[in-house]
């Protein structure tokens, strides 16, 4: 009998090891694929200035620019600090809805390297054009990563939404998020009848100036890409200050207008038989839209609202 009972004890503990052995595995093989995993496994992220190395899943991440918080919410991860110019309002509502409260970390421009290093984050995303001179600075404090925004088309922020994805240890999710968002994109360019021929013009439009987007712009690669041509095809600068005769040269046939201010030079211009013999003042298209949506955010949930918003303009009750 005690040799049945010393069996019956051992053959129960073969069994609790075997089990334990495959709930390990189990572990292993769900931190192998990354998604949420707390395995710190280091990976090596390529950006603008070289390459960084992220161990982990970065929990605590600082964004520099709006399309890097576009990104983020995208893949539903909300940052400890973002440079909002000090102004909360600039976070757009379809934004605001998808993260968590935040501290702010000072302008674009010029953010507050002390504020950043007392959130003692784990990834830091800068921009290219308007942080490279203190990248070293940023990697004392943290992971830091340099991507194209202020400088970059619709496509350059798609390739910015995958590296980001990687760094954050989530690039699986930003794979299926990023197939659902050009379904989207396909559901928006469907809208727009392949005969369209009108080209479009989106501008800032402030007190010292008209500032127009040309096809190689956010903006307006953003409308090229579902079939809405750009009334400017050339050009050394994606943003280009133009006066009053330049815009009759280009004459658009619709104007996307993003007002800084209640006063601006199209204000002065608006008395000018110029001005309105432009075909889309002429012909009413000329709309007023958000300027933190459709200049100061890029990214994937921004460029489905910029999108929607022209295709109503454009073609509501047709």
């Amino acid at each position: 009998m005690k040799k049945y009972w010393s069996y019956i004890g051992l053959l129960f503990l073969v069994l609790l090891l075997a089990a334990c052995g495959s709930e390990n595995e189990g572990e292993q093989k769900e931190s192998s694929n990354g998604e949420g995993s707390s395995e710190q496994e280091t990976r090596v992220i390529e950006h603008e200035m070289g390459e960084t190395e992220i161990s982990g899943q970065p929990e605590k991440v600082v964004a520099l620019e709006f399309s890097f918080v576009d990104n983020l919410a995208s893949l539903g991860v909300s940052p400890v600090g973002i440079a909002d110019d000090n102004d909360e309002a600039r976070i757009i509502e379809p934004i605001r809805e998808k993260i968590d409260d935040y501290t702010s970390v000072g302008t674009r421009k010029q953010p507050s390297l002390e504020v950043i290093s007392s959130l003692q984050p784990d990834l830091i995303i800068a921009d290219m054009q308007r942080h490279k001179d203190i990248y070293d600075q940023l990697s004392e404090i943290a992971p830091t990563i340099i991507l194209p925004s202020l400088a970059a088309d619709y496509d350059g922020i798609i390739d910015s939404f995958q590296t980001v994805s990687k760094a954050v240890g989530m690039e699986e999710h930003g794979e299926e998020v990023l197939t659902e968002h050009k379904e989207t994109m396909e559901e928006l360019r469907s809208q727009v009848p392949e005969d369209e021929d009108r080209t479009v013009l989106p501008a800032v439009v402030a007190d010292s100036g008209y500032f127009a987007h040309n096809m190689e712009s956010y903006t307006g690669s953003l409308l090229e890409s579902i079939g809405l041509k750009n009334a400017i095809q050339s050009g050394d600068d994606r943003y280009n200050k133009i006066n009053l005769e330049q815009l009759v040269e280009f004459d658009p046939d619709v104007m996307f207008h993003m007002s800084s201010g209640d006063q601006t030079v199209v204000t002065e211009w608006e008395g000018s038989e110029l001005y309105r013999d432009i075909s889309a003042v002429k012909n009413g298209e000329v709309h007023e839209v958000d300027r933190n949506m459709w200049s100061r955010f890029r990214g994937l949930i921004s460029s489905e609202k910029i999108l929607e918003d022209a295709v109503q303009y454009l073609y509501e009750g047709q």
